[in-house]
């Protein structure tokens, strides 16, 4: 099984910026596309990004794309999430995941995942 632990998260103003980190462990880390998720309590996890297996195809949602941008390095078994301008609608605790099959598709539902991190809170004041 995946063990992912996110980190990198923090509070910042707001047209401000964090790297976050996910550290996978338990699996030939190369081999799966990792995606990053976003929840605020109460309200339903969203899927935020995704990147490939081979690193060159990644997914951003529209809400955040050109401000995101999902990366991996396989030596290190760890994808992050660059956030750029960030406003105060990004505040979250933030998720990251692994497929569920290796070089498969990364799946965009998180109803699909058993198993999460801890999650790493992002808090942006205005």
């Amino acid at each position: 099984q995946v063990q992912l632990v996110e980190s990198g998260g923090g509070l910042v103003q707001a047209g401000g910026s964090l790297r976050l980190s996910c550290a996978a462990s338990g699996r030939t880390f190369s081999n799966y596309g990792m995606g990053w998720f976003r929840q605020v309590p109460g309200k339903e996890r969203e899927f935020v990004a995704a990147i490939s297996w081979r690193s060159g195809i990644t997914y951003i949602v529209d809400s955040v794309k050109g401000r995101f941008t999902i990366s991996r390095d396989n030596a290190k078994n760890t994808v992050y999430l660059q956030m750029n301008k960030l406003t105060p609608e990004d505040t979250d605790v933030y998720y990251c995941n692994q497929a569920k099959k290796p070089y498969s598709y990364f799946d965009y539902d998180p109803k699909g995942y058993d198993y999460w991190g801890q999650g790493t809170q992002v808090t942006v004041s205005s």
